[in-house]
C-alpha cells in the first residue's frame, strides 16, 4: 500500500469515528448542561465547597468564578512545584526553579501545556498527578464552561444570568471527561502505552524513564492540553506506540471540539447552526491538512523530524489536529517541517485555533468571529446586524473585538520585543527567516494556548519564562472575559423577529461569509510577520 493510499485511508477511519460519535457525545453534553438534578456526588461536593448550585449567575460573577478558581490553581501548581523536594515520588529531581515553576503554572492552568523543561529530569510523579494532570482536566472544563455560558447568552431573553460557573465545572469534569477518559486510558493500555509509578526500566543497563503515562495522555489529548509527561511528547513509543494508537490520540483531539457544534445546535433548538460551523471548520482544516501534508510529501528531506513508524501522513494529520485546535501536543518536529509545511501549522493557530479549537473555546471563538461576519453583513447592506435572534450592536460588537483582538496584541507585541533583544539571537538554533519563524511559533502557540513548539528555540531564560507565561495568561482570559460580557448583553435582549432581510445563518452564504471573515482578520492581522518568516523561508 502507498504512503498516500495509507494516510487518505486513516483519513477516512478518523473522518468515519467522529462522524459516529458527533450525535451522541453531542446530545449528552446538551442534556449534561440542561438538566437540573445533581448526583449524589455533586451534591456533597457543593456542601463541602458551600456552593448553592440552584443560584445561576450574572455574567461578570460567572466571570469572577473563573478568574478566581484559575488564580487559586495558579497558586497551587506553583506551591507543589517549589515544594516538590519534600513531595513522594521525586525521584531526587529537587525543587523546581522559580522561572520554571511561574511560567509552567500559568501554562497548564491556561490550558496551553507549554513546557520550557523536560518532563523526566524536572517533574516528579506526585505534581504530575496532583498538580499537572488535574489542571489537564479541570483547565478543560472551564472551557467547556464558558462555551456553555456563551450558548445560553444566545438562548435566553431579558434574563441577566448565564447559569452557575461551579456547576458546569463540576458537570463537565465529572460527567464529560472523567468517564472518557477513563475508558480511553484502558484503550491506550491496551494499545501500549505505559503505565508506571516506577521512575523509569532498565533495558541493557540503561535506565529509560517511564511514568503513568496513559492516564495523563488521555486527558493531555482529550481536553486539548498538549502537555507530554516525556519530553518527546506523543513520538514517544511510550506515549504513542503505533499507527492505532496514533489515530485514537488524534481522534481524542478532535472529538469533543467537533461534537460541541452538535450540542450548540441541539440548545440553540435548530441544529443546522450547529452543522454550519462545523462545516466551516472542517473546510479549514481540510484545506490545512491538504497544504502541510502536500508541503511536507515534496520536501527535500521528507522524513526529517519524524518517526517512520507514523511516516508523513500520520505526522501531517496529527500536526494539523494539534495546531488546528489548542492542544499542542506533537508526534513529529515542527521545527524539521518545510517553510510551507511549518508555516501551516503555525498559520492553523493564527487562525485562533477555531479550526475546530480547543474543547469550549473552539465554540465560543468561533461564535464570536460569527458576531464580527454579521456585522460585516450589516454594514454592506445598511441594516442592523442579527445573529440567532439577537441584535448586534456597539456593545455586542466591542465586546467580540476585544475578544479577538487580545491574542494578536500579545503576540505581535511579546515577539516583537523577543525579536530585538540581543540575548535572543543564542536562544535560536537557526538564523534568517527560520529564526524569527521560531519567534513567531513560540509567541502564537502561547497567545493561543497551544503549547507547542518550534525545538530550535531555547525558552528557558528569565525573558523568555515570563513573556510567554504573560502570553499564555492573558491570551486565556481576557478573551473569556470578553466573551462573558458579549454572553451577558445577549441574554439581557429581546428575541427579534426573523424578517425577510434577515440573512439565513444556515446556508453556504453565511458559511462563506463565516470563512472569509476568518481567513481575512488573519491574514490583515499576520500576514506581514508570515512573509519575513514561513513565507520568505519556503520561497528561498
Amino acid at each position: 500500500m502507498s504512503p498516500l493510499v495509507a494516510g487518505l485511508l486513516q483519513v477516512g477511519i478518523l473522518f468515519a469515528a467522529l462522524a459516529a460519535a458527533y450525535r451522541p457525545l453531542g446530545d449528552h453534553m446538551a442534556r449534561v448542561f440542561q438538566r437540573e438534578s445533581h448526583s449524589r456526588a455533586e451534591s456533597a461536593l457543593y456542601r463541602f465547597a458551600r456552593i448553592d448550585p440552584d443560584a445561576e449567575q450574572r455574567w461578570s460573577t460567572y466571570a469572577y468564578g473563573v478568574l478566581g478558581f484559575s488564580f487559586v490553581g495558579i497558586v497551587f501548581l506553583y506551591v507543589i512545584q517549589r515544594v516538590q523536594s519534600v513531595l513522594p515520588f521525586d525521584f531526587g529531581r529537587g525543587t523546581v526553579p522559580p522561572g520554571m515553576a511561574f511560567n509552567t503554572a500559568i501554562s497548564f492552568v491556561a490550558n496551553t501545556n507549554w513546557q520550557s523543561y523536560v518532563p523526566e529530569a524536572v517533574m516528579g510523579h506526585a505534581v504530575q498527578l496532583v498538580g499537572l494532570t488535574v489542571q489537564n482536566f479541570v483547565s478543560a472544563a472551564v472551557g467547556l464552561a464558558v462555551a456553555i455560558a456563551v450558548v445560553r447568552g444566545f438562548v435566553r431573553h431579558q434574563s441577566d444570568r448565564l447559569g452557575n460557573f461551579w456547576v458546569d465545572l463540576v458537570r463537565g469534569t465529572l460527567r464529560i471527561l472523567l468517564p472518557i477518559s477513563f475508558v480511553f486510558a484502558v484503550v491506550l493500555i491496551a494499545l501500549g502505552v505505559t503505565m508506571s509509578l516506577r521512575s523509569g526500566v532498565d533495558v541493557d543497563g540503561q535506565l529509560v524513564a517511564n511514568a503513568p503515562v496513559a492516564s495523563q495522555e488521555v486527558i493531555k489529548e482529550l481536553g486539548t492540553n498538549g502537555g507530554g509527561i516525556l519530553n518527546a511528547n506523543s513520538a514517544h513509543p511510550f506515549e504513542n506506540p503505533g499507527e492505532w494508537s496514533n489515530l485514537v490520540e488524534i481522534f481524542l483531539i478532535l472529538v469533543i471540539p467537533v461534537a460541541l457544534t452538535r450540542t450548540f445546535g441541539v440548545l440553540v433548538g435548530e441544529k443546522k447552526q450547529g452543522c454550519v460551523l462545523l462545516g466551516v471548520m472542517g473546510g479549514i482544516w481540510t484545506a490545512m491538512l491538504a497544504v502541510i501534508w502536500g508541503a511536507e510529501a515534496n520536501g527535500i528531506r521528507p522524513l526529517e523530524g519524524k518517526e517512520l513508524r507514523f511516516g508523513i501522513p500520520g505526522s501531517a494529520i496529527f500536526a494539523d489536529a494539534t495546531t488546528g485546535t489548542s492542544t499542542g501536543a506533537v508526534n513529529s518536529l515542527h521545527d524539521s517541517y518545510t517553510g510551507l509545511g511549518g508555516g501551516g501549522a503555525l498559520l492553523n493557530m493564527l487562525f485562533g485555533e477555531m479550526t475546530p479549537g480547543g474543547v469550549g473555546t473552539g465554540l465560543y471563538s468561533i461564535l464570536v468571529m460569527a458576531v464580527i461576519a454579521m456585522f460585516l453583513a450589516g454594514l454592506m447592506v445598511g441594516r442592523t446586524p442579527e445573529y440567532l435572534g439577537k441584535k448586534l450592536g456597539r456593545r455586542e460588537v466591542t465586546a467580540a473585538a476585544v475578544s479577538i483582538l487580545a491574542m494578536p496584541t500579545v503576540l505581535l507585541v511579546g515577539a516583537g520585543i523577543a525579536a530585538v533583544l540581543p540575548g535572543t539571537r543564542e536562544a535560536l538554533n537557526n538564523p534568517g527567516s527560520h529564526g524569527l519563524s521560531e519567534i513567531l511559533y513560540a509567541y502564537a502557540s502561547a497567545s493561543n494556548n497551544n503549547g507547542s513548539a518550534f525545538g530550535g528555540i531555547t525558552v528557558t531564560s528569565d525573558w523568555f519564562q515570563s513573556s510567554l507565561g504573560l502570553c499564555m495568561l492573558f491570551g486565556r482570559f481576557i478573551p473569556i472575559v470578553a466573551v462573558l460580557a458579549l454572553a451577558g448583553s445577549l441574554a439581557a435582549q429581546k428575541k427579534v423577529p426573523v424578517t425577510a432581510g434577515t440573512l439565513p445563518t444556515t446556508g453556504p452564504l453565511f458559511a462563506s461569509l463565516l470563512t472569509g471573515a476568518i481567513v481575512l482578520v488573519a491574514a490583515l492581522t499576520f500576514v506581514p510577520a508570515l512573509a519575513l518568516g514561513p513565507i520568505a523561508e519556503a520561497l528561498l
